[in-house]
This record gives C-alpha cells, structure tokens and sequence, in this order.
C-alpha cells in the first residue's frame, strides 16, 4: 500500500461519505473513488459497503482505519522529528500542563540551559491528556506526566519524585482550615461535586462535577463554590487567596515522569533525560501520616 492510498481510505473511512472526503482532500470525487477500488482489489477483500444512501464499513475496512491511522500518525511524526533535527540549531519540544510541574520545570529548564551545546526547549503547554498523542504524532518530543492520572502507554519513563495529593477548597469552607482530610470527606461534600477530567478519547466520565481541562478552569469554578478536586501537592502550591490546599491522608501518590517516544534518536531529548533524572534536584516528601 501507498501512504497516498491509505490517506484516502482514512478520509473516506472517517467520512463515510465520498464527496466529503474528496472536499477534504482537495481532489476530485472519481480519482478517489478509483483509488479505493484499486486499493481493494489489490488487497482481494471489501473495505467498504457502498449504496446510493450511506456508506459503511466492513470488518477489514475497521482493522485498516486503526491501521492506518497509527501508520499515517507515525509518518507525520517522523517528517516533524526529521525537520527539527535538519535544522543549523537544534530544538525539542516539551509538553506540560500548565500549573502542574513549576519547581520542576524551572530546575529542568535552567539545568538543561546549561549544559554544553544545549538544544532550544520550546515549551508546548497542552490540557489532560493530550501528552500521549502529542508524543505519538511528533508535535513534542518529550513530555511530563503525572501516574496514575497520565496514560504512558506505548512509551519510554523515566520516574522524578513521588508526591502526595491535596484537597483544593473554598477558603471560606469549614474543611479549608483543617489540618488534614481524607478522601471520603472531599468526595461526599453534598454542594461541591468533585471535579470532571477528560479521559484519553476525550470524553468526560459520567458525574454530576463540572467538566475541566485545566488548572485554571478548576480555581475558578472551585472558587465560585461550585467544584472540588483533588490534585499533586506540587500544583496546589502558591494558590490565590480565595482558595485552601488541604493534605488528603489517604489519597494515592502521584508519580511524575519524564516521557518520551521508544524510536526518539534525538541527542537533545538523550541529554534533556540524562539532565532530568541525574541533576535536577526535587524533593515533595510524602506528608506525615500519608
């Protein structure tokens, strides 16, 4: 197969509607519809059903629409790296989400900056969830992800420090001047739904929490005495005023990783790992009692 004739079949497969898909392509509609029906004789099966209404897809033509997309990703990811690594002065891309990994990230950055022949960092600050197809598709090279929340599925780790998690509350609220909580009394507060992350589709879980993808979105409806969360200790630091981190005894640590694509040959994200994992200084000790 061609990587032109698998484009087609995936505009075509995502479409399910010939004409769309040519529009999208910027081609005309017959060059196209030949080109499916070349592909599937070469192949001897049916990708597609087709009648004057709708058009479907087979079993094989399913297989191939995951097929192909994971091959079509992994080309465009690799023009993206080949490019940057092209060019007179060699850059990588890290993605992180914003607010969660300042200390970190500022060590990382000024550690890395200055290392002989150090590489331009462009920062790409991205929503939940987003680092693995960010990775995957070549738009970053490296990115910092938090276990168990961050999927790192199909990707190289490299572990940085463990923390602990904290209730983010109203400062008015009466568990805001504790000391402490545990997990059953933040999930169970009857007026402040815990908050809602996307999932790695996309899609919110079921839940009565406002829906968030940021760190921003989430202070603000917090602070308006409409959510809650529970989040690493790291992210609830330097807070405004309207708001209270309280430690929660019981919640699971949070992992932060270093991560990066298994094929990467890149020698800045090499020596960005080696600079993260040997001399950037973190320490976010798990609470007394956690």
């Amino acid at each position: 197969m061609e990587i032109r004739e698998l484009r087609y079949f995936v505009a075509v497969a995502e479409e399910l509607h010939f004409g769309k898909a040519a529009q999208r392509l910027g081609i005309a509609q017959p060059p196209l519809s030949r080109t499916i029906t070349q592909l599937e004789r070469r192949l001897g099966i049916a990708l597609l059903e087709r009648n004057s209404r709708k058009v479907t897809l087979t079993e094989a033509g399913t297989v191939l629409l995951a097929e192909g997309r994971a091959i079509l990703s992994a080309v465009t990811a690799a023009e993206r790296r080949t490019q940057r690594a092209a060019t007179a002065h060699p850059s990588l891309v890290l993605a992180v989400k914003s607010g969660t990994v300042g200390e970190l990230l500022t060590k990382l950055l000024d550690a890395y900056a200055a290392e002989p022949d150090a590489a331009t960092v462009d920062l790409l600050l991205c929503e939940a969830h987003q680092h693995q197809r960010l990775l995957q598709d070549g738009q970053a090279d490296v990115a910092l992800l938090h276990l168990p929340f961050d999927s790192a599925v199909g990707l190289d780790t490299e572990t940085l420090y463990t923390e602990g998690q904290v209730a983010i509350l109203p400062a008015s609220h009466p568990l805001a001047s504790r000391s402490q909580v545990r997990m059953d009394e933040v999930t169970t507060l009857p007026k402040l739904p815990m908050a809602r992350w996307p999932g790695p589709g996309g899609s919110y879980p079921e839940g009565p929490g406002a829906e968030v993808r940021n760190l921003t979105q989430l202070f603000q409806l917090i602070a308006l005495g409409r959510s809650t969360a529970v989040i690493p200790e790291s992210a609830g630091a330097d807070l405004r005023r309207d708001l209270a981190a309280v430690p929660v005894l019981d919640a699971p640590p949070v992992t932060t990783v270093i991560a990066w694509p298994p094929h990467s040959r890149l020698r800045p994200v090499a020596d960005l790992i080696r600079v993260a994992t040997l001399r950037v200084p973190i320490n976010h000790p798990r609470r007394s009692g956690a």
